[in-house]
C-alpha cells in the first residue's frame, strides 16, 4: 500500500492555543526543563537512553513475537542470550543487521528470540555483554493494563467526585464543574456572544486531556473506540473479560458491562451538546464547551473559577453524535432499551441536521481557552455516520448514503500515518468490514480486503524500520503514539477478519514501541517499565509543577514523539532531534507529552486484546468442518433473560450455493426474537433461518453471516448440529 505523508489536518491544537499555553507553562512550571524525574522504581526517566538493549519492559507473551533492537555501529551479526531471573542462559542466537533506521538516525540490528516459550518474570537480553532491562513472559500480561488504561477514564470524568476505593488516595478529588464554588459549572452554560442566547446543562463527560475542556469531535472517536472494543470482544466470544464488575468504577454490579458503563459516561455528556427541538439549529451539537481562558496549570478541576462557554455548533460535531449514537443503539439495546432508543432518536435528528447544515465547519481561530478542534473536510465523518446508521437500523436511505459517498470506494479510507479525531473514515469501514448489513457480499468482501490491504501496508513499514513502528518516519506529530495504536488497532481487525497470524503478531509486536522498544529506551506508558513517563502534561496528574500533586496514575499513554516541537520546553531541549526522538518527559511539552482521551482509548482497545487467549482463528474459533458447508456459532453478548448471537456459514464445496435455509435445534429452551440479514422462525426447538434476498449467494469458499436476539432462562447450550438446505453441516 502506498505510504503517503503525514495526511492529518493539522495538530491536536493550533497555534492560538500554543501560544496560551506555552505562557501559563513558562509562568508555573517549576525549575528547569532539564529536571529530571524519578519513578517509583528510582529510574531518572529523563537521562538519556541507558541501555543499547531495547526491549517491551513490560513483556511478552509466549505464543506472540519477541523481539528487540540493538543499537550498535558492528557492522557484523552479534550473539545473543535470554536470561532467566537467576541469570541462566534459556535461548541463545544471533542479531540481524538492520542499517541505519530512519526515524531514530540508530545503526540498529534485531534480536529475535521468538521460538522461545517459556514464561516467568525477570528475564533479560544480554547483546555483545549489554543487558536490557528485565522483563515477563507472560500470558496474563496486559490484564492489568487492560484495567489501568480504563481506569485513566474514570479519573478523567467531569462532574462526578474521585473515589480513593477506586482510584487510591493520590488520586481522589471532589467533583469538578457542577456549580460548587468556586465552579461556574457545567450545569448552566451559556453560549459565546453571538452563538445562542441559552444555557445548557452539559455537566458529566471526560475532561479531554491535560486542559479541562471538553470536546465533541475528540470524544466521539473516543468513545467509538471504547464501545467497539466491546462489540469486538462480544464477536471474538471474550466479552466476559469487559463485562460488569471487571473495573475499578463506580457502576460495577449494576449487570452492565463496566466498559459500556464507562462510555455511557461519555455518551450522556454527547446527547446533552445537542440543540435541543425548537431551538435554531435544533439537533446539530455544539462544538465545545471550555474556559473563556485558558485554565491556569496546575488547577484541580473543583478549584477552578472560569466561566464556561459552549461554542457553535459544527457539521463535524453533529456527525461525531451521529455515529455514536447509532453505535450506542445497536451495542446497549440488550443492557438498557430506553437509552439505546434515545441513542437512536438523537443520531436520526444529528444526521438531518448535519444533511441540512452541511458546511458549518468549526474555525482554526477559536483557539482561545481551548483546542480550536478544526475540521474543513467533513465528507469521511458524514460516511462513518452513514455506516454506523446503516448497521445499526438496515435502512435503504442510510445504506444509500454509505454506497454514494465517495469514501466508500476510496482506496485512502485508511491513512498511512493512521486514522484519527479529524480522518474518520477508517471508523465506517471497520464498521461495514465486521457488523453484519444488507450490503452486496461482493462489496463486503472488498471492504475486508481494504482492511488486510491496510494492514499489510502497516506491516510493511513495521518491517522496514529498526523499530517495527507502524507510521512511517514523515508521522511523528502531535499524538504520534495514537497513531501508532491506531495503525495497531487495523491488524487486530485484520486478523480477526481472516484468522492470519501475522497481523496478530503486528498488532501485539506494535506495544513493544509504547511500551520501551523505541530511541528512548523510555515506556511511554506511566507505571508501565524500568523507565515510563511521569511528568505528562496535565492540570491536576502535576506533580512537577506542585509537589502536592501526583504524577499521573498507572496506564497513561503520553503523546510521544513530535518533531514539529511546538511548545517551547521542547524548542529549548531538542533542537535538531531525530524525528523518533523529540519527545521530553516535561509537564511543560504539551506538544509530545499532554495526554488525552482519545490516546488512551487505542491503548484499552489494544491491551484488551492483547490480554485474550490466542486462539488462532478469526476471532471466535475455528469453523467446524463439514460436508460442504461449515459453520461458526457465536454468542456475542448476554443478559439475565436473554442473548445475541451471530451465525457465520462458510461454503466449503466448489460449487457456489444460490438460495440458502440453515436449521438447529435448541436443547435449553431459547427462543428467538429478533433477526437481521435473515428471516428466522422457530417451531418449538427446531430453528430455521432463511436467506435475506441479498446474501443468497455463497461462492465457494466464501461465507455470509446473520445476527438474531433470543431469550433464555438459565443455561444456554450451543446448537451441536447444523443443516444447510436440508443437508447436513458441520
Amino acid at each position: 500500500m502506498p505510504v503517503p505523508t503525514y495526511p492529518l489536518r493539522g495538530p491536536r491544537r493550533t497555534v492560538s492555543w500554543i501560544a496560551a499555553a506555552a505562557l501559563s507553562a513558562a509562568l508555573l512550571v517549576t525549575g528547569p526543563a532539564t529536571t529530571s524525574a524519578v519513578g517509583a522504581s528510582g529510574a531518572d526517566v529523563s537521562a538519556a537512553a541507558d541501555t543499547p538493549v531495547r526491549t517491551n519492559q513490560l513483556g511478552y507473551l509466549p505464543d506472540g513475537p519477541k523481539r528487540a533492537t540493538v543499537v550498535t555501529t558492528s557492522a557484523a551479526p552479534l550473539t545473543w542470550q535470554l536470561k532467566n531471573a537467576a541469570g541462566a542462559a534459556v535461548a541463545s542466537g544471533t542479531t540481524t543487521v538492520r542499517g541505519t533506521d530512519t526515524a531514530s538516525r540508530e545503526a540498529t540490528q534485531l534480536a529475535d528470540f521468538s521460538s522461545y516459550t517459556g514464561t516467568g518474570s525477570g528475564f533479560t537480553l544480554v547483546v555483545d555483554g549489554r543487558s536490557s532491562h528485565p522483563f515477563a513472559i507472560d500470558a496474563g500480561l496486559y490484564k492489568a493494563l487492560r484495567s489501568d488504561a480504563m481506569s485513566f477514564f474514570y479519573q478523567q470524568r467531569s462532574g462526578i467526585a474521585i473515589e480513593a476505593s477506586l482510584a487510591g488516595a493520590a488520586y481522589a478529588r471532589p467533583a469538578g464543574h457542577l456549580g460548587v464554588a468556586p465552579n461556574k459549572g457545567d450545569t448552566s452554560v451559556p453560549c459565546q456572544a453571538g452563538v445562542c442566547d441559552y444555557s445548557r446543562d452539559v455537566r458529566g463527560g471526560w475532561y479531554d486531556a491535560g486542559d479541562q475542556g471538553k470536546y465533541v469531535v475528540n470524544g466521539g472517536i473516543t468513545t467509538w473506540l471504547m464501545v467497539n472494543a466491546y462489540e469486538r470482544a462480544g464477536r471474538a466470544g471474550t466479552a466476559a473479560a469487559l463485562g460488569d464488575s471487571t473495573l475499578r468504577i463506580p457502576e460495577r454490579g449494576n449487570s452492565v458491562p463496566d466498559v459500556l458503563d464507562e462510555a455511557r459516561w461519555e455518551l450522556d455528556f454527547l446527547l446533552r451538546m445537542q440543540v435541543p427541538v425548537g431551538r435554531p439549529l435544533a439537533g446539530m451539537a455544539f462544538h465545545k464547551i471550555h474556559d473563556a481562558a485558558w485554565t491556569a496549570l496546575p488547577t484541580r478541576p473543583e478549584q477552578d473559577d472560569q466561566q464556561r462557554e459552549l461554542h457553535r455548533p459544527s457539521t463535524a460535531a453533529t456527525l461525531n453524535l451521529a455515529a455514536t449514537a447509532a453505535q450506542c443503539a445497536r451495542v446497549y439495546a440488550p443492557y438498557d432499551a430506553a437509552f439505546a432508543a434515545r441513542c437512536l432518536d438523537s443520531a436520526r435528528r444529528a444526521w438531518t441536521a448535519a444533511r441540512a447544515n452541511p458546511s458549518m465547519i468549526a474555525p482554526d481561530s477559536d483557539g482561545t481557552g481551548g483546542g480550536a478542534y478544526g475540521d474543513a473536510t467533513v465528507s469521511d465523518e458524514f460516511y462513518w455516520a452513514a455506516a454506523e446508521l446503516y448497521a445499526t437500523t438496515g435502512e435503504a436511505a442510510y445504506r444509500d448514503a454509505v454506497t454514494g459517498s465517495s469514501w466508500h470506494t476510496s482506496a485512502n479510507a485508511f491513512p498511512g500515518a493512521g486514522f484519527g479525531w479529524a480522518d474518520t473514515s477508517a471508523l465506517g469501514r471497520l464498521t461495514l468490514a465486521t457488523v453484519p448489513t444488507g450490503l452486496s457480499a461482493s462489496d463486503t468482501a472488498r471492504i475486508r480486503a481494504s482492511v488486510t490491504a491496510a494492514a499489510d501496508g502497516y506491516l510493511s513499514l513495521m518491517a522496514g524500520q529498526g523499530y517495527a513502528v507502524p507510521i512511517p518516519s514523515t508521522a511523528y506529530v502531535w499524538g504520534s503514539n495514537s497513531l501508532v495504536a491506531n495503525n495497531a488497532v487495523v491488524m487486530a481487525v485484520a486478523h480477526d477478519l481472516t484468522g492470519q497470524q501475522r497481523y496478530r503478531a503486528g498488532a501485539v509486536e506494535t506495544l513493544d514501541y509504547l511500551l520501551g522498544r523505541n530511541t528512548l529506551d523510555l515506556s511511554y506508558v506511566t507505571g508501565y517499565g524500568t523507565r515510563s513517563s511521569q511528568n505528562q502534561h496535565h492540570r491536576f496528574w502535576a506533580h512537577q509543577a506542585d509537589a502536592s500533586l501526583p504524577h499521573p496514575p498507572a496506564g497513561s499513554l503520553a503523546g510521544g514523539p513530535n518533531s514539529g516541537l511546538q511548545d517551547p520546553v521542547a524548542e529549548q531541549q531538542l533542537p535538531g532531534c531525530a524525528p523518533a526522538a523529540c519527545y521530553i518527559d516535561d509537564i511543560g511539552s504539551y506538544s509530545t507529552n499532554e495526554v488525552a482521551v482519545n490516546w488512551n482509548a487505542p491503548l484499552v482497545w489494544l491491551a484488551a486484546y492483547a490480554a485474550e487467549p490466542s486462539t488462532g482463528g478469526g476471532g471466535g474459533g475455528d469453523p467446524q468442518p463439514g460436508a460442504g458447508c461449515a459453520v461458526t456459532y457465536r454468542v456475542d453478548s448476554t443478559w439475565t433473560s436473554g442473548f445475541t448471537a451471530t451465525v457465520t456459514v462458510r461454503n466449503t464445496s466448489t460449487t457456489a450455493v444460490d438460495g440458502w435455509t440453515l436449521g438447529w435445534t435448541y436443547t435449553g429452551g431459547q427462543r428467538v426474537t429478533s433477526a437481521w440479514s435473515a428471516t428466522v422462525g422457530q417451531s418449538g426447538a427446531t430453528v430455521t433461518a432463511k436467506d435475506a434476498g441479498w446474501n443468497r449467494a455463497i461462492a465457494p469458499g466464501g461465507t455470509v453471516s446473520f445476527g438474531f436476539q433470543a431469550a433464555v432462562t438459565g443455561a444456554n447450550p450451543a446448537p451441536t448440529a447444523f443443516t444447510l438446505n436440508a443437508s447436513a453441516c458441520g
